[in-house]
């Protein structure tokens, strides 16, 4: 049995950047990928806030080499590019060579293609081809096949932890001599669905979001892909192969809350993160930085603050959000958060919280604001879903 599972390559495109490289440099020079709906034919252009990638659906199927009459969707695209260059970056020449598996996480799924045509189904039959591509599991098959796994193929869709528990589910099916190889992750993109749904929540914020301040308003959304290639250490030993960073810990609990909101105290995220440091062997004390999943909404933000002080009392490591950078990217969060951790560990560097100015008076935390060098050993991820889904990733360095 597998004991350990290794990272060996990853890909992501976001609004910060289309590939790894482009994603880091945004972090460190503090290059936020926000600004208002400009693809989107909705009443909200040009008044949301969004972190849109800067790709047309035109390019990308040119970018992919895709036919002209294809019927994916935007998030089967985003997801194709961001696998391939984690594919490359994992050297991978024959991806059949051992048992592998593809675990894709998607809550937008089709639906940015089916809403568009919506009204035009009964009238005309030219876009009937995206009916089939409105399922989540449609962007799934399509990235697996361009990748030619099909020893085990899945999807998981729940809500915003939906990569992390992708990650978790890969490694555990390592560790459990399952598979030797998987690529996990997740990809969403921005739709008029999604952008309704959560202004309808009323938590929408009119300008650039502030992760855990006490003056946030609300989020904004994201769209973006990432990927992560893992494997055996049977794998890595036989093939010599490059170590990135390791999966060391995870875990999933659930609040058992509220449909979308979590607990004040913020129970399911304290028990996510005690299990990720059981299942890692690890103490509080050990973690070096988290990469929170710090919405910027009133709710999220003050429960996970309860929660750091749950599992990590006085102490609580050096912590920030990313999404002031990307947005809320819903599934694909945990993935292009996944690839920042391991930036992380591999850079030393902390990334910095953007637009925050005053801490939240319940628990008085403040989160790292500028770009910082430390030596880091283990970083802890954090992503809470809607329906109370929590789930805590752990990455380590060897």
């Amino acid at each position: 049995m597998s004991k350990g599972v290794a990272i060996t390559g990853m890909g992501i495109i976001s609004s910060i950047g289309n590939n790894v490289e482009e994603n880091y440099q945004s972090l460190i020079n503090k290059k936020q990928g926000i600004s208002k709906i400009q693809k989107i034919n909705t009443i909200h252009k040009d008044v949301i806030k969004v972190g849109e990638i800067n790709f047309t659906n035109e390019e990308l199927v040119n970018t992919l080499g895709l036919s002209k009459d294809n019927n994916y969707s935007r998030t089967a695209m985003l997801g194709q590019f961001a696998a391939k260059e984690a594919i490359k970056n994992a050297q991978i020449t024959d991806i059949n060579a051992y048992k592998t598996g593809f675990i894709s996480a998607t809550s937008v799924g089709g639906m940015d293609m089916t809403e568009r045509f919506f009204y035009s189904y009964f009238n005309e039959d030219t876009n009937h081809r995206y009916i089939e591509s409105h399922n989540a599991g449609d962007s799934t098959s399509k990235i697996a096949k361009s990748l030619g796994i099909n020893e085990f193929v899945t999807t998981i869709s729940t809500a915003c932890s939906s990569s992390a528990n992708a990650i978790m589910l890969g490694a555990r099916l390592i560790k459990a001599g399952k598979l030797d190889r998987v690529v996990v992750g997740g990809s969403d993109c921005l739709s008029k669905f999604t952008i309704n749904g959560f202004k309808t929540l009323m938590i929408l914020s009119k300008t650039d979001c502030k992760p855990f301040d006490q003056n946030r308003t609300g989020l904004n959304l994201g769209e973006a892909a990432a990927f992560l290639v893992l494997e055996s250490d049977e794998v890595v030993k036989k093939e010599n192969k490059k170590v990135l960073a390791y999966v060391s810990g995870y875990a999933n609990a659930n609040d058992a809350f509220h449909q979308t909101a979590s607990s004040a105290d913020g129970q399911g995220a304290t028990l996510a993160m005690q299990k990720a440091l059981k299942t890692a062997n690890l103490k509080p004390s050990d973690i070096d930085y988290i990469n929170a999943h710090g919405t910027a909404t009133p709710n999220n933000d003050q429960s996970e603050s309860h929660a750091l002080i749950n599992v990590f009392g006085k102490f609580v490591p050096d912590f920030s959000s990313t999404k002031a950078y990307t947005g809320h990217t819903l599934a694909a969060a945990a993935a292009i958060e996944a690839v920042y951790a391991v930036l992380a560990l591999q850079n030393d560097t902390i990334f910095p919280n953007l637009n925050f100015e005053t801490p939240i008076l319940e628990t008085n935390l403040t989160p790292k604001t500028e770009v910082t060098t430390k030596k880091i050993k283990h970083v802890l991820s954090n992503s809470f879903g809607f329906g109370g889904n929590c789930s805590t990733l752990i990455f380590s360095k060897i």
